[in-house]
């Protein structure tokens, strides 16, 4: 059996091999690399795995009616933008940036971080990034620094997206049911498990996830700023710690009292109500002698730049408009969010039988797919649109609606084609398990649970990571590997306790992973015109999340073996090494004679 789970954690590896080899090291466009893997999964899961053709065709159906959903949520986030730019909001939109602080660090701070954690609590499933990345286009930053800034904060906040979808949809979908999850837990209700589970996972994130707003600005500056070093983005420190705990303090609060519902929404509110009146006052900011900027436009390499790079700049002929009337169509689109997701009657309204597509039974495979397109934050982005139409009085601009629909229609194609065999080949892969053989993800977890012995808890957040970036969601990783994980646990000599702190470093490790998650690159760079640049946004989205598994990684040998632990010692330290190595990788200036745009 060894030999035989040997073998096809091998093979289950290849579809992975061959989205890193021809995505990230041979710098294929995700348009070309992604039919690739989606025919070499289909191969294995039919001639290796077993699969039925039915189930294969079943999964990849599956996977173009989740693709077609993320697509339209994408058009609706370009859609807003464009509609923005014809209203001529982004102007005064990037004016009122500038006014809290010119400092770009500061910027995309409060924009992903703060803004995007919050989004993240209230819609999840890539909505932060399909709003932060074109909004931090549109106040000037290029297209692909927006999308690995958005991408980056992909982490702390995932694991409560969506109102708490990935703990108490995710999560105990996983363990409900189980006989030896119940046998386990006792008179503890299951939801009171998940609860408990979920203040473990945002006291884990609350450790690891005070560096990321750091990291972001070395980022930052590193690969986009003029003199190409980490050393410039962490100058910003007490700024970055300071807006990290702000947010990471409520949300653990919130995680503790109150559930998964709220932590990353709330969180992201108050952390916002704090930050943005103490950055405006100039509080913990840089002097102006070290404000960070980019470059002019002219010296910019070419592959930073997507085809909406000028939403802002676009010149408007029209009333100007105050902050609070420009800011209004993000401010209905996170109260549309927080009202679908929380008010059960419109909700259910949007997920009512009768306006959901539901295909059963595809090619009678037993797998089965649906839509709810109303409750989609696409829907809730076109809605908003025709909204600001009226009150950005479009009206007295014939034509300037018509254009924000061509412009976002023209930008979708792009993606279309990525997408349309990512999300297809990530079903495929969940999908492949044949008579008496599980599924490619299971049989690579099993081969690491075999080798990894009482280092289990190490290890644990990786699995959690490798689901996310296969399926593309926190949600479907918790669901895939949670009961897994915690018969894992049982199995090194965990007790329910033990067993939730391992589940915890799943749900936390598969949030991790969204900062590399294929469909997530895609969708953030379609909403700023930026596509076939995904494996050089990749690289980079790397560097913060190996940092998070590692910490998390030493953070879960601690938990588990209780009281004071050198683990803890060895997360500090890779914390701080990690600074410091980063620190000292300074590259040289741009040529600028390279980087002038063709």
């Amino acid at each position: 059996m060894t030999g035989n789970l040997t073998v096809l954690s091998l093979l289950a590896l290849t579809p992975i091999a061959v989205v890193f080899i021809f995505l990230v090291v041979l710098n294929w466009p995700a348009k070309k690399a992604m039919p690739l893997a989606l025919f070499v999964t289909a191969l294995l899961a039919y001639v290796v795995w077993g699969a039925e053709l039915s189930q294969v065709g079943g999964a990849m159906v599956h996977g173009i009616v989740k693709a077609l959903e993320i697509l339209f949520i994408v058009f609706g986030a370009i859609l807003l933008l464009n509609t923005l730019k014809e209203s001529g909001a982004l102007q005064t939109i990037r004016q009122g940036f500038v006014d809290v602080s010119p400092d770009r660090r500061v910027q995309a701070i409060i924009i992903a971080w703060l803004f995007g954690s919050f989004i993240e609590g209230a819609a999840g499933f890539g909505t932060p990034a399909a709003i932060a990345a074109p909004l931090l286009v549109a106040i000037g930053f290029p297209a692909m620094s927006a999308v690995v800034v958005a991408l980056i904060i992909q982490s702390t906040p995932v694991s409560f997206g969506a109102i708490g979808t990935p703990m108490l949809v995710g999560v105990q979908t996983g363990l409900s049911g189980q006989d030896n999850v119940m046998a386990a837990i006792g008179d503890t209700s299951l939801l009171e498990y998940v609860t408990q589970i979920g203040a473990q996972v945002a006291m884990t994130h609350g450790i690891a996830g005070i560096l990321v707003p750091l990291l972001m600005a070395g980022i930052l500056t590193r690969f986009f700023g003029r003199n190409k070093s980490f050393a410039e983005g962490f100058k910003i420190w007490p700024f970055a710690i300071f807006a990290a705990v702000s947010f990471i303090v409520p949300y653990y609060l919130f995680a503790l009292f109150l559930g998964p519902e709220f932590p990353s929404l709330l969180g992201g509110l108050v952390g916002l109500m704090i930050v943005v009146p103490a950055a405006k006052a100039g509080f913990l900011q840089p002097d102006k002698s070290e404000y960070f900027d980019f470059e002019d436009r002219s010296k910019w390499a070419p592959e930073w730049i997507g085809e909406l790079q000028d939403a802002a700049t676009k010149e408007v002929i029209g009333e100007r408009m105050g902050m609070l009337r420009a800011w209004s169509p993000y401010i209905i689109v996170a109260a549309l969010l927080i009202i679908t997701r929380t008010v059960d009657a419109v909700g259910g309204a949007l997920q009512h039988p009768s306006v959901v597509l539901v295909i059963d039974n595809i090619f009678g495979s037993a797998i089965s797919t649906s839509a709810a397109p109303f409750f989609l934050p696409g829907f809730i982005f076109l809605v908003v649109t025709i909204i600001t139409y009226f009150t950005h009085n479009m009206r007295q601009r014939p034509g300037s609606y018509g254009r924000a629909w061509k412009d976002s229609l023209k930008t979708i194609v792009g993606a279309a084609a990525a997408l349309l065999f990512a999300v297809p080949m990530a079903q495929v892969f969940l999908n492949s398990g044949g008579p008496g053989v599980e599924s490619m993800p299971v049989i690579l977890a099993q081969a690491v649970s075999s080798l990894a012995g009482e280092a289990w808890p190490f290890f644990s957040p990786i699995i959690g990571a490798l689901g996310a970036f296969i399926a593309g969601s926190n949600t479907v990783s918790n669901m895939m590997f949670s009961h897994f994980q915690f018969t894992t646990a049982e199995e090194i000599g965990l007790g329910s306790a033990g067993a939730a702190i391992i589940v915890s470093l799943q749900a936390v490790g598969g949030a991790a992973g969204n900062m590399i998650t294929v469909h997530n690159v895609v969708a953030a760079s379609a909403t700023v015109g930026l596509l076939g640049k995904e494996g050089l946004i990749i690289r980079k989205t790397l560097i913060p999340m190996t940092y998070y598994l590692l910490v998390v990684g030493c953070l879960g040998m601690a938990f588990v073996a209780g009281g004071f632990s050198l683990w803890y010692i060895a997360a500090l330290a890779i914390a701080i090494i990690t600074i410091l190595i980063l620190r000292g990788n300074s590259g040289t200036p741009i040529d600028q004679n390279k980087n002038l745009g063709a």
